[in-house]
């Protein structure tokens, strides 16, 4: 189906869009996926805030110019579905990387988080990277800690006390 230019104007101004607020994205070769599987997949990323999106590389190539994933142009060859995360940067590795365990027809590209592209081999460690409230436990965790320790300290001679008291007391009945 051939494209007005119109159409495509508004595509590329629709996934630049997309890519200007996006965290990460994922590459991915389809080839071999039915439609169904396709649909699967783009319905398993809206529930995760996935934008999914089959684009011809050169309406790919044009929106993501001047984003932070302008880097990702080289890999836009031959049959490509891009996906963006939209609030978390390991949702979309996450989601394709269940998705291609689960499809060994889906071949991952590249993957690219904060202006840097990857090779496919670091998708995992893309994938593995906190949710947003992951992130702030383990923050809020760091900042609790010192606290604890300090409030430990200064309760350990009181408790140092109250043990040599209770200790002396059981001497004392153990003589009795």
């Amino acid at each position: 189906m051939t494209l007005r230019l119109q159409d495509k104007k508004e595509i590329v101004a629709e996934f630049a869009k997309v890519a200007s607020m996006a965290h990460s994205a994922v590459a991915a070769d389809p080839s071999g996926l039915t439609v169904a599987k396709l649909n699967e997949l783009r319905a398993n990323g809206r529930k995760q805030d996935v934008h999914i999106q089959v684009i011809r590389n050169t309406l790919a190539a044009l929106a993501v110019e001047g984003t932070a994933f302008e880097c990702m142009k080289e890999a836009f060859v031959g049959p490509m579905i891009l996906g963006f995360s939209l609030n978390e940067p390991g949702a979309v590795a996450r989601l394709f990387r269940d998705f291609a365990k689960q499809n060994d027809k889906m071949t991952i590209k590249v993957v690219s988080i904060g202006g840097q592209v990857y090779d496919a081999s670091k998708l995992e460690a893309v994938a593995k990277l906190p949710t947003r409230d992951e992130a702030i436990s383990l923050l809020m965790a760091v900042m609790k800690a010192p606290i604890a320790k300090f409030v430990r300290t200064l309760v350990q001679p009181h408790t140092k006390l109250v043990r040599t008291i209770d200790a002396v007391r059981l001497q004392k009945e153990a003589v009795q």
